[in-house]
């Protein structure tokens, strides 16, 4: 009986793994990919949409519609159409790392919206981070890059918005995720008409986006936080950020700024180190 327990604690820590590797490869396939990123992005969720939908269907998951699971879903509007944004106009290294900020605003929500007072450990995070991302603004203003950094930033608002929206009452993440998935892609894959580079490698690669980078990591993601450890989940979703330039680097030849990777590894130390206390104290 603990042998079959402890197999499937390593099956979904394996999950939550596969689950970082998909999501990591979003940079590089959008590098790829010569399109708009409004039309990249309603592609890919159209295509993530009709995975879920079929997983959904296999499961006999029914879709939950409240308010928090709208909400939730809009909020996955925002992060999957801004980082889109952002992979065109910045660098996947500052797009990935700034989108990592997410945390943080939920600290800095949680106290404007619902009165919770930040502790010592969340003011010193806050703080750390505005000091990492500061130095991306920095590299944005001298690279020309700042609107992306700003789209990526914002990304980070929207992911925490996810994060809030997914651990009340009524809230079903899978429902979001198909709903905001689903929204995404009507609404922007029509732009999709006026591209005009639809040859294998590019169509490939938007296939990869939408089953892979979207569909499946999502899915794996929610099945694999189940029975994964908090401390193991955090170390393991803390993979992304830096997988996520690594990719790009190796078979795109994108450069990281030195002052980019200090700012990388403020925040992403910063936020890591957070999760882990914070599981460790069990919140």
């Amino acid at each position: 009986m603990a042998e079959n327990s402890n197999q499937a604690r390593w099956g979904s820590v394996l999950c939550v793994f596969l689950a970082s590797v998909a999501f990591s490869t979003g940079g590089l396939f959008m590098k790829l990919i010569p399109w708009r990123p409004l039309a990249i992005n309603g592609a890919r969720n159209l295509i993530g949409a009709a995975v879920i939908g079929v997983y959904l269907l296999i499961r006999r998951h029914k879709i939950i519609i409240s308010r928090q699971v709208i909400i939730g879903a809009l909020s996955l509007v925002g992060v999957t159409t801004l980082f889109a944004i952002a992979n065109k106009h910045t660098t996947a290294a500052n797009a990935i790392v700034l989108q990592f900020t997410a945390p943080v605003f939920v600290i800095l929500l949680m106290a404007l919206l619902y009165g919770v007072k930040p502790k010592r450990i969340d003011v010193a995070t806050c703080f750390a981070v505005l000091l990492g991302v500061c130095l991306f603004f920095v590299d944005g203003i001298r690279a020309g890059n700042w609107l992306g950094n700003l789209a990526a930033l914002i990304s980070g608002v929207c992911y925490a918005g996810v994060f809030m929206m997914n651990s009340g009452k009524d809230a079903d993440a899978l429902s979001s995720c198909f709903l905001g998935q689903l929204a995404a892609g009507v609404a922007f894959s029509p732009l999709c008409a006026a591209e005009t580079d639809f040859s294998l490698p590019t169509a490939a690669a938007v296939l990869a986006l939408g089953v892979i980078q979207v569909g499946c990591a999502y899915i794996l993601l929610s099945e694999g936080i189940k029975r994964t450890p908090p401390v193991s989940a955090s170390l393991i979703t803390g993979l992304e950020p830096i997988m996520n330039p690594t990719w790009v680097a190796i078979f795109y030849g994108e450069t990281i700024s030195g002052l980019s990777i200090v700012g990388s590894v403020i925040v992403i130390g910063s936020i890591l180190m957070y999760n882990i206390r914070m599981a460790r104290d069990g919140v």
